[in-house]
């Protein structure tokens, strides 16, 4: 990332706290009697479960849960970088985490 690059980014991020404090990734175990909701952050917002759901046993049931609030947090990661790709075209967030981890790495 070059400096007009960062400062692009910077005023972006200002800005658009608002945009991506509404993002709301959504889950669902294969079962479709577990589903999630989890915001930009990661934090779990909901979880639903299905009139079927007990059924499953507590081992399963769990496992279920897991995989909904997994999908959840990836559909969430998906909506921020589109969000961040229409507001930054070009912009790689493969390639912005591998930047940030050497800038971390360096101040170690």
């Amino acid at each position: 990332m070059d400096e007009q690059e960062g400062e692009r980014m910077l005023a972006w991020l200002e800005t658009a706290q608002e945009d991506l404090d509404r993002i709301v990734g959504a889950g669902e175990a294969a079962s479709g009697q577990v589903k999630a909701t989890v915001d930009a952050n990661g934090q779990v917002l909901d979880v639903a479960y299905g009139p079927r759901a007990l059924r499953l046993g507590s081992t399963e049931l769990a496992e279920q849960t897991l995989v909904a609030v997994r999908a959840a947090g990836a559909d969430a990661v998906r909506r921020t970088h589109d969000l961040m790709r229409e507001a930054l075209p070009g912009y790689d967030p493969a390639k912005a985490s591998a930047e940030l981890e050497n800038l971390l790495n360096d101040w170690n």
